[in-house]
């Protein structure tokens, strides 16, 4: 007969806690606070120990020097005596009276001459000490601060996006290293969500260009068909305007992704001549709408990445030439060096744009009312597009409406 198995036994309890253990005496952990209590309280003491000191010296210095006779008896049978520090009793013929106060007298004279030497050594002695504290205590204070400073300089390391980088601060454990710690956790969160976001931003890239360019391909070859009913050709011609908008819009959507990071890689790259290549691109554009496109383009070299730089200056042109008047318009484009920074105008006329309205302009696909933001014309990322790869380069955006219709774009870089 079988032997009946055995009923399976329950998996053993784990023995790791996740938890952060706590110490035994949590009161005892060196905090700043009991750190710097120690610390500043140990050099009051040695301070005032120092000071008591000093005194004390100077006080038995005093009280030596007080002790000296005021007088030497000469001939005792005459009462003639004689006297360094009293002159008046060196005289013969002194009488009693005059000799007790002229000793009085000297008496206290040497008594404040010594109290006011004990006051001036005093002085000089707190003045030394101050002196010793000050710079003491600043040399300690800069110790215990030191961390602060790291965490600073990593903050600002990560800033330029350099999310590699971590603090990993050694010593105690108190609030600084706490804090570090919680730093280095939270890089190491947002490390992981800007490579997930990188991640998906290539696989986006490739899974929606590819099905649109095969569109674009079969919906030119069937256009190409001299046979296709007319029909048949104007659907194709429809499908291929959305087809080419739907690509504007991913191109725009990564463009826009990968710009809101700041450029690590940086080149020499003069804001004229991007403006330059800018125009050059819409110039066909500019002549088929009677728009004039003018302005002094000065040199103003900025250290960035030369296509998202030509891609603010292509955006801005752009929509200053789309979103014109039907007639006699105008775009002016000028760079310049100012106040330290480069600056990049762009100035058209167009239609009148109320002033509240103008920061929606910078949002992604938020449109207006007015005919700057029709749909017809752009798919709503230009310029949102500009301000997220300004931000990326250290600089700023500024809109402002024109009197007369129209807008002022200046974009503003660190040289």
């Amino acid at each position: 007969m079988a032997a009946t198995p055995a009923p399976p036994q329950a998996p053993p309890k784990p023995t790791w806690d996740p938890r952060t253990p706590q110490p035994p005496f949590p009161w005892l952990r060196p905090t700043i606070r009991i750190r710097l209590t120690l610390l500043y309280g140990g050099m009051f003491l040695i301070a005032g120990i120092l000071l008591l000191s000093i005194i004390y010296l100077l006080a038995a210095q005093a009280i030596s020097s007080g002790n000296q006779p005021l007088f030497k008896i000469v001939d005792f049978q005459k009462l003639q005596v004689s006297s360094d520090n009293c002159p008046a009793i060196n005289t013969k013929s002194l009488p009693l009276q005059d000799f007790k106060d002229a000793i009085a007298h000297c008496m206290d004279q040497q008594r404040q001459t010594a109290l006011d030497d004990l006051l001036s050594r005093s002085l000089l002695a707190l003045l030394g000490l101050a002196v010793i504290a000050f710079a003491f205590g600043y040399a300690m204070a800069g110790r215990v601060l030191s961390p602060l400073g790291r965490i600073t300089r990593t903050a600002r390391a990560v800033a330029g996006s350099d999310l590699s980088r971590r603090i990993e601060l050694d010593g105690p454990d108190d609030e600084l290293k706490e804090l570090a710690d919680t730093f280095d956790d939270m890089l190491e969160r947002l490390q992981r969500a800007f490579t997930a976001q990188q991640r998906f931003v290539g696989n986006a890239s490739h899974e929606l260009r590819t099905p649109l360019a095969i569109n674009r391909t079969l919906l030119e070859v069937h256009l190409s068909d001299p046979g296709a009913p007319v029909e048949l050709q104007q659907l194709g011609k429809t499908l291929l305007a959305t087809n080419e908008r739907s690509e504007q819009l991913v191109e725009g959507l990564l463009l826009l992704a990968r710009s809101d990071n700041q450029i690590v890689e940086r080149k020499p790259v003069d804001l004229a001549e991007v403006a330059g290549q800018a125009i050059d691109q819409v110039h066909a554009e500019a002549e088929a709408k009677g728009v004039e496109i003018r302005g002094e383009r000065r040199t103003a070299v900025v250290q960035g990445n030369g296509v998202l730089l030509e891609r603010i200056a292509l955006n801005l042109v752009q929509n200053a030439v789309r979103y014109n008047v039907p007639e006699d318009g105008w775009v002016e484009v000028t760079t310049e060096v100012e106040h330290g920074q480069a600056v990049l105008t762009v100035s058209n006329t167009g239609p009148v744009v109320p002033a509240y309205e103008v920061d929606n302009l910078f949002e992604p696909f938020r449109r207006l009312r007015t005919e700057r933001t029709g749909s017809d014309k752009g798919v709503g990322l230009g310029l949102s597009i500009v301000r997220s790869v300004a931000r990326a380069h250290g600089g700023h955006i500024v809109a402002r409406p024109r009197e007369g219709g129209g807008l002022v774009m200046r974009v503003t870089l660190p040289l």
